[in-house]
């Protein structure tokens, strides 16, 4: 099988899911958990179409990009805590002061 065929399969399975959960909506309706699946099956379209791109983009490159195998060493000491002054604690919802 071939990349543009195992494609054509995805967007094939999409458009059935798709057809799918338009079943679904006119059995149950709208509501809360249906349209959590209909974000879900909008994000794998999209994810189908950005692969596309990335297959685009690599046939014209020749390959995937090469990494960097430079490694970064990260000490062990501690940090100031100037460093982190006036920084917005995520989770907590607030400035720490």
């Amino acid at each position: 099988m071939t990349v543009t065929t195992e494609i054509d399969e995805l967007h094939l399975l999409v458009a059935n899911l798709r057809g799918c959960l338009t079943s679904i909506v006119a059995a149950y309706g709208d509501c809360p958990a249906i349209r959590r699946v209909a974000n879900d099956v909008e994000s794998i379209r999209n994810g189908v179409a950005r692969l596309e791109i990335d297959i685009e983009g690599l046939a014209v490159t020749g390959g995937y990009p090469q990494r960097s195998t430079c490694l970064v060493q990260i000490p062990d000491t501690q940090y100031d805590h100037a460093f982190w002054r006036d920084v917005d604690h995520e989770g907590i919802g607030g400035r720490r002061r």
